[in-house]
């Protein structure tokens, strides 16, 4: 092995095993400078000897034996008077050590678990008596095994500044006597607190970097990474643990769609989603519910991690929940009341209820003095000005925070949205001076763009949060296929129409009319103005939508789902139910234990005043689902809700701590499992089991009223179809 192989192996071993070499000696030393200098020592015995001896079997366990033979050497030196390090002492100089033994057992011998000093020297190196600059570098050292020379280049600092503050974090530790241990109580909740804070500041400098040319730094990213894992794994029951590697998984995931070919920025509603690492989103998904599982109040972490859950969960921006994403926010902002939150909170209100509702809490932030150099205040409030038409004052926000970023990339696209909301400004102004000197039946204004055009008509104050949001999936997507800008002239009725066609030309025929509708009002807003021809949407013909006519199943074919093994006593239940009861299936998700009257077989749905009846086959399976509960939801979820969506206290099972089973899962169960009685394959919905009820019934001789009685209808005129005309023969004279 030559020494430059040497190199690479010890460098190697030593970020997987220093933090566990460097917490044991710490245990034994009780100094956190002098057990470093030990391991450092044992790396340097490594360099020496391994390019002729060769790379031991278990590197790890040889470097920690020989760093234990220093302890034990500069502990004879020392003469410590400390009777327990005496004995620790003797105990070490005289136990048979062949140096292969693997590194667990060596420090299990010293009384405790690797595991366990790991996590020690962790609250160690984040002890709240030292600065955060100090805590990230002595983190990453002791902790992530990084050399001074590779934290001063990732944070762009010089060695000597890093190489200073490990020295001084060091002393300052020593001078403070901070035991080598892991704090209980209330202690240990703010020390835990500093530990994820600390972890979390690498990874956001690693995710968006403060200074430099370019936006991020992978290698903290991932090193932030493996600390979380790690601290995940020594503290399983910490909620805030788990809801920070949640977080830091979901972000991640993102990483290789942020950047575009030449490492510009490119915004969370611009990301090519299908770049997104999957891994990454179902580890972050598996760590929010380990978060959940541990229980507690819901921490900043866990609720940041179920907001970027959210977007994780959106196939495209459209789908993205903005409401629940606004709703989580304010959640956060009781927990975490912070300027930078309260400007995510404006971010999602903006997105969830339009711009105006975001601009009016992000004026209320100018003032705040935390944010007075923060360039995303003045870019943030430069985006929803400019989603307002008000281009003028957008192009002196997005000025001021490229003044205020200190880092190239973003300064780079700051500059670009300035150069646009300049040239939109200049276009505004000309369509202005057009539109006041052209008269009513004036020609249309050439210089207007399809951008410029669809941003006034949606700064419309006549238009809700909700008309807007939709509409602006359908003019997005228009501007997206001809331009943002050009010119309306240009915008014509077959261009339209191919990009409906390649847009929702497969499409159901709820969502082409949906689109369609939103087209045809800003056509005829645009032609008032005569910007745009009137018959823009003339091509476009409204779809038919259809319903199908439902068919009863076979009772044989229903008597066979009932039997089947595979069906959980949940949903045989819930479908027998809805079945003998012909009930719509939200009565029956609606029941309560409380509201039942199993002798009497039925129970009573408090919304509607009404008792939903069953027969035989519901009657003996109900007991056996109630079980010992005694009060909340009758049909429970899989499992907890998550902390992003806590249902109300009255869908909660005050037994099992599980919410309310959904109308859309119950159905998605009912569809998967009977997707051989649907001719299509597509599977039959609750509804139908209501329609074969009421069907079955009426063919047996129910009269409409009858009907009425047992399914709550409430117009014997809709069960028409159920009845059968009665045959001469059975006519009453």
């Amino acid at each position: 092995m030559t020494s430059l192989d040497a190199h690479r192996v010890v460098d190697a071993v030593w970020k997987m095993e220093s933090a566990r070499i460097v917490a044991g000696l710490v245990r034994m030393a009780g100094d956190v400078g002098l057990a470093e200098e030990l391991a450092q020592d044992a790396v340097l015995a490594a360099l020496e000897q391994w390019p002729e001896a060769g790379v031991p079997d278990n590197p790890g366990a040889w470097l920690m034996a020989v760093a234990k033979r220093r302890a034990v050497d500069h502990l004879r030196r020392e003469e410590r008077r400390d009777r327990g390090q005496e004995r620790l002492a003797h105990d070490l100089a005289t136990r048979p050590d062949d140096g292969e033994r693997d590194v667990d057992d060596v420090v299990d011998a010293l009384d405790g678990e690797v595991g366990d000093d790991v996590l020690r020297l962790m609250f160690v190196s984040c002890h709240p008596v030292l600065s955060t600059e100090a805590r990230v570098a002595l983190t990453l050292r002791l902790i992530g095994g990084l050399r001074t020379d590779e934290i001063a280049r990732a944070f762009l600092v010089s060695e000597s500044a890093v190489a200073q503050r490990i020295v001084r974090a060091k002393r300052a530790l020593a001078d403070a006597h901070v035991p080598f241990e892991v704090p209980s109580g209330p202690e240990r909740a703010a020390r835990l607190s500093s530990v994820l804070e600390v972890i979390y500041l690498v990874f956001n400098e690693g995710y968006a970097a403060t200074a430099g040319d370019d936006l991020m730094r992978p290698s903290l990213c991932l090193e932030a990474l493996r600390l979380g894992r790690v601290l995940a794994e020594l503290t399983p029951d910490e909620a805030e643990v788990h809801g920070l590697v949640a977080l830091m998984e979901l972000q991640q995931s993102r990483s290789a769609a942020r950047t575009g070919p030449s490492g510009e920025p490119v915004v969370l509603h611009e990301q090519n989603r299908g770049r997104w690492d999957p891994l990454l989103i179902r580890r972050g998904f598996a760590a929010l519910l380990r978060a959940r599982q541990a229980g507690g109040p819901l921490g900043p972490y866990v609720l940041q991690a179920a907001i970027a859950a959210c977007h994780a969960r959106a196939a495209t921006p459209e789908e993205t929940d903005w409401p629940q994403i606004a709703a989580l926010y304010e959640a956060l902002v009781r927990v975490l009341p912070t300027p930078v939150v309260q400007l995510n909170r404006a971010v999602a209100l903006a997105m969830a209820h339009g711009p105006r509702a975001g601009l009016t809490l992000v004026d209320a932030l100018t003032g705040e003095p935390a944010l007075k150099g923060y360039h995303l205040l003045p870019a943030v409030r430069g985006d929803l000005l400019a989603r307002l038409g008000r281009h003028d004052e957008a192009l002196a926000e997005f000025e001021r925070a490229a003044s205020l970023t200190l880092n190239s990339a973003e300064r780079a696209v700051l500059l670009r949205r300035a150069a646009t909301c300049a040239a939109k400004a200049g276009e505004a102004e000309k369509a202005e001076e057009a539109e006041e000197e052209s008269t009513e039946a004036g020609p249309a204004d050439g210089d207007v763009t399809l951008g410029r055009a669809t941003g006034l008509f949606l700064a419309r104050p006549d238009l809700s949060a909700d008309t807007v949001r939709s509409y602006n999936q359908t003019l997005t997507r228009l501007c997206r296929h001809l331009g943002e800008d050009a010119p309306m002239r240009d915008v014509t009725s077959h261009r339209v129409a191919e990009v409906f066609a390649a847009a929702w030309g497969t499409a159901a025929a709820a969502t082409w009319n949906r689109h369609r509708a939103a087209l045809r009002s800003f056509a005829t807003w645009a032609a008032e103005r005569g910007w745009a021809a009137a018959g823009l949407a003339a091509p476009l013909d409204r779809r038919p939508e259809p319903r199908p006519r439902t068919r009863p199943i076979d009772r044989s074919r229903l008597e066979s789902l009932w039997k089947r093994p595979d069906i959980s006593l949940r949903e045989r239940t819930l479908w027998l139910l809805l079945y003998e009861s012909a009930a719509p299936a939200e009565w029956a998700l609606s029941l309560n234990v409380e509201d039942l009257d199993l002798p009497g077989m039925r129970g009573e749905v408090k919304a509607r005043g009404h008792w939903l009846r069953w027969q035989s086959g519901t009657a003996a399976l109900l007991p056996l689902l109630v079980g010992d509960r005694r009060r909340g939801p009758l049909f429970l979820a899989d499992r907890r809700p998550g902390p992003g969506r806590m249902p109300a206290a009255a869908d909660l099972c005050p037994h099992t701590g599980r919410g309310r089973l959904s109308y859309e899962r119950a159905e998605y169960l009912f569809k998967r499992a009977t997707g051989d009685l649907d001719p299509e394959g597509g599977g039959s919905t609750l509804h139908r089991l209501r329609h074969s009820r009421l069907a079955h019934l009426g063919e047996e001789g129910w009269s409409a009223p009858m009907l009425m009685s047992l399914s709550g209808h409430t117009s014997a005129r809709t069960l028409h179809g159920f009845v059968r005309a009665p045959r001469p023969a059975d006519t009453v004279a």
